[in-house]
């Protein structure tokens, strides 16, 4: 009996490795439209929303998706980073990453979000 609570309890971790593996880990690429007054972020992964938050900032700005898994936000102040990101997965929830785009951003450059849907 004890051979085959063990050899069930290895089935299920095996089976939650392979589960968590499957993840795709959510990243930020800085659009070519980028600017020092404008962001775009381009995701490898579906998601709902995007918003924003800039160094000492209090607020989170919305960006708006222009084209599939493209956000962009367009300021007529100098944006001024690093940036947080806060994102809704698609049937998920709200995620926040705190200065995940640093503040000397270039266009083309990617960010990791350590966080894997």
């Amino acid at each position: 009996m004890a051979s085959l609570s063990s050899f069930r309890l290895s089935v299920a971790v095996a089976a939650l490795l392979v589960i968590g593996s499957c993840a795709t880990e959510v990243t930020f690429k800085v659009g070519e439209g980028s600017s020092g007054k404008s962001l775009e972020l381009v995701t490898n992964v579906a998601i709902s929303e995007v918003e924003i938050k800039e160094k000492g900032g209090k607020d989170w700005v919305a960006l708006k998706e222009s084209s599939t898994n493209t956000w962009s936000l367009k300021s007529e102040a100098a944006l001024k980073g690093p940036f947080s990101v806060r994102f809704l997965v698609k049937n998920g929830g709200y995620r926040v990453v705190d200065d995940v785009i640093p503040e000397s951003f270039t266009a083309g450059s990617e960010y990791k979000s350590g966080i894997n849907v």
